[in-house]
């Protein structure tokens, strides 16, 4: 066990590598000296991100390096990180040095002063950002607000230093649509803010397009909320009270013989009606497929690699690495979690 990880998932990032290291390893050893790690994981990158990875952690043995076998997604990647790490205290840092390392011994003070488990980076300032983005993400994290039934603070990304105890309950939840910074507030524990402002990103561009907020925003709703399905049955509730009115007024169009085929209006009923039917046949089909992928009880992500010392007793992965190279097809050596 360590005194401090530092978890930092990695996507098509080798123009940041260098320098992510620098400021990062010169933050850890100024709090913690030799007693921390880095853990840097290469989620399925595309450019030269693993042979950086491999660079660095071959001249700084405090850096611990993973290689999944494919692209997992962001909140998996991290997942895989946080299942490795063996600190007492983590960090969770984005690879694009936007939330800044430097940050962490203010955190840590705010940490021991006010004797919390979470210490939640909150952003005042959104530099580098495009005015849609900021205000789709002022919007997404107001309306998660209203529809979960779990208090998720507002402008909290995943920049946050958390406990063991906390980061030891948050991977006891292995479910596969993982939304972290939801999961981390539902395990309660003592949670502060911590204010900053955040910074351009410092070399490369967005791995988060529209799509794939769109994604990590249902796996939200429907992770912590099941608002979307009750949905139907206030949608059926007000569509029978609509269709009491309809009715009534036929009936008074029949008795006063005024009664006119309205094309228009009946196309309208229909229409309205079938909209509502379709969203709502849709969110039951978002639950249920969660509910089928949940089933199968995969692991949450593959290693290929590891270089440097993780932790043996993983449970949300398999490590690959962990086969002997005998068993490897090919015999080449390398040792693919369990």
């Amino acid at each position: 066990m360590t005194f401090l990880s530092i978890v930092i998932p990695c996507f098509d990032e080798e123009a940041c590598l260098d320098e992510l290291h620098r400021r990062v390893s010169a933050v850890a050893r100024a709090v913690a000296g030799d007693d921390h790690e880095i853990v840097l994981i290469d989620d399925g990158s595309r450019d030269g991100t693993w042979a950086a990875m491999t660079r660095i952690a071959a001249a700084d043995p405090q850096v611990m390096a993973i290689n999944l076998s494919r692209n997992h997604g962001h909140q998996l990647a991290l997942t895989a990180g946080l299942d490795l790490a063996r600190g007492e205290r983590i960090l969770i840092l984005d690879a694009d040095l936007q939330d800044p390392p430097e940050l962490l011994p203010d955190m840590l003070a705010a940490m021991d002063s006010q004797r919390a488990d979470v210490v939640y980076a909150v952003r005042r300032q959104r530099a580098g950002e495009s005015l849609a983005k900021r205000a789709s993400a002022a919007i997404f994290y107001r309306l998660l607000d209203k529809l979960t039934d779990t208090s998720i603070p507002l402008d909290a990304g995943d920049f946050r230093l958390m406990s063991r105890r906390a980061l030891d309950a948050l991977l006891a939840m292995p479910e596969q649509a993982r939304f972290i910074r939801g999961m981390v507030a539902w395990i309660g524990f003592r949670q502060v803010p911590f204010a900053y402002d955040r910074a351009e990103r410092h070399a490369g561009e967005t791995h988060y397009p529209f799509a794939k907020m769109l994604s990590l925003a249902f796996d939200a709703v429907t992770g912590f909320s099941t608002a979307p399905l009750r949905f139907a049955s206030h949608a059926g509730l007000a569509l029978t009270g609509f269709s009491f009115l309809i009715l009534a007024y036929i009936a008074v169009g029949w008795l006063t013989g005024t009664a006119v085929a309205g094309w228009t209006s009946l196309m309208l009923v229909v229409v309205g009606l079938g909209a509502v039917q379709m969203f709502v046949l849709g969110m039951i089909g978002e639950y249920l497929g969660r509910l089928y992928i949940e089933s199968k009880k995969r692991p949450l992500y593959i290693v290929a690699d590891v270089i440097g010392t993780a932790r043996e007793d993983t449970v949300l992965g398999y490590r690959g690495d962990k086969m002997a190279a005998s068993e490897i097809p090919g015999g080449n050596g390398i040792r693919p979690i369990r």
